[in-house]
């Protein structure tokens, strides 16, 4: 199964972002506009992803949200795709980044 993706650089500004990562990866540094959904808390907190419009997964490095993908489209989700670079890519693309302390945001 090909995975739908997107790179940091191509990711439209209105696509409604879903931050897999966990809540120490979240506290250090995010997206701004990010909804915070921990992987692990997925399949429990299956009616928080959207079904309609552009839905972009994030994690780290790309993996972890490739694999979120992939279970979300086992759902019957369509709308749904990878953010190949993640959050390495996004700073590198020059994108805003906030932290939930105030202090300067970084990647864990």
């Amino acid at each position: 199964m090909r995975i739908p993706d997107v790179s940091s650089s191509q990711l439209p500004d209105d696509a409604y972002l879903i931050d897999v990562r966990e809540d120490d990866e979240w506290q250090a540094g995010h997206a701004p506009t990010a909804v915070h959904l921990p992987m692990t808390q997925l399949p429990e907190r299956l009616d928080e992803v959207p079904r309609d419009g552009d839905v972009v997964i994030v994690c780290r490095s790309g993996h972890r949200s490739s694999e979120v993908v992939r279970f979300l489209l086992s759902q019957g989700y369509e709308n749904v795709r990878n953010l190949t670079d993640g959050m390495f890519g996004w700073v590198a693309a020059s994108r805003p980044l906030v932290s939930e302390d105030g202090g300067d945001p970084v990647i864990l």
